[in-house]
């Protein structure tokens, strides 16, 4: 997805910085945006001190719109996944997101405008039996998103903080995560758009596709334990 948004931002005439943790990926995006300047800097961000040097190294770039779009999942009932796992993922999920979305956001409210798109999920609006960690970690990247940008509309700065929450997309998120979807996932290239799209018009939560706001809207009518019954059965058909 972070490719598809990359690919739109360049359409629409943004300079790009592009991050990840594999030079050739890099190398082969770089070649083919041709109409904007291109920067490539391979960087695993689950690493903290990475977040750190990415931020000199850009700084004096003025970055104006930030994709914080790390992150992957890992699948399984919470006593029986690596703990090394899990720690990778909230380290890339959420402490990587939080690192540089502070750095940045301080440079932006200083030139008093941006944007910064955090990449959320569906999942976090809620729990998630045998996928909790992901879940939880994104429980953290929507209420964060939240509070941020209810601080600068309270404060009239105009820095824009929006989260992407979708449902599936058809990403290599199933590969790494070892899951199948129950229902069919939207195209990146679509949810890409519509994630900058909605961002650069300001919306706080980004959701994606009809099923997605129904199931949004059909969660104000459950309780919080059944919610969570309804999550552990969808989760399990996911199962590889």
């Amino acid at each position: 997805m972070g490719r598809d948004m990359a690919r739109y931002l360049s359409s629409l005439g943004y300079d790009l910085i592009l991050v990840a943790r594999r030079e050739d990926r890099l190398k082969q995006l770089s070649d083919e945006l041709k109409n904007v300047n291109i920067k490539i800097i391979p960087l695993d961000l689950s690493v903290g001190e990475n977040c750190f040097k990415l931020y000199d190294m850009t700084k004096d770039d003025e970055v104006e719109f930030l994709v914080n779009n790390a992150g992957f999942g890992a699948y399984g009932k919470f006593c029986d996944v690596e703990l090394e796992r899990e720690l990778r993922l909230i380290d890339t999920n959420i402490k990587a997101l939080h690192i540089l979305m502070k750095l940045y956001i301080r440079d932006m409210i200083k030139r008093n405008k941006g944007y910064i798109l955090n990449v959320g999920s569906a999942a976090g609006f809620l729990a998630g039996p045998t996928f909790s960690s992901y879940y939880a970690s994104k429980n953290y990247v929507v209420r964060l998103t939240e509070a941020v940008h209810e601080e600068m509309r309270r404060d009239k700065i105009n820095v824009k903080v929006s989260a992407l929450c979708p449902g599936p997309v058809n990403t290599e998120f199933n590969k790494v995560a070892d899951v199948n979807f129950a229902v069919g996932g939207l195209p990146s290239e679509k949810v890409a758009r519509y994630a900058v799209d909605k961002t650069l018009k300001g919306k706080m939560i980004i959701t994606p596709g009809k099923l997605m706001k129904l199931v949004k809207f059909g969660e104000h009518f459950l309780s919080e334990k059944m919610l969570t019954r309804a999550s552990y059965n969808a989760q399990m058909k996911r199962k590889s």
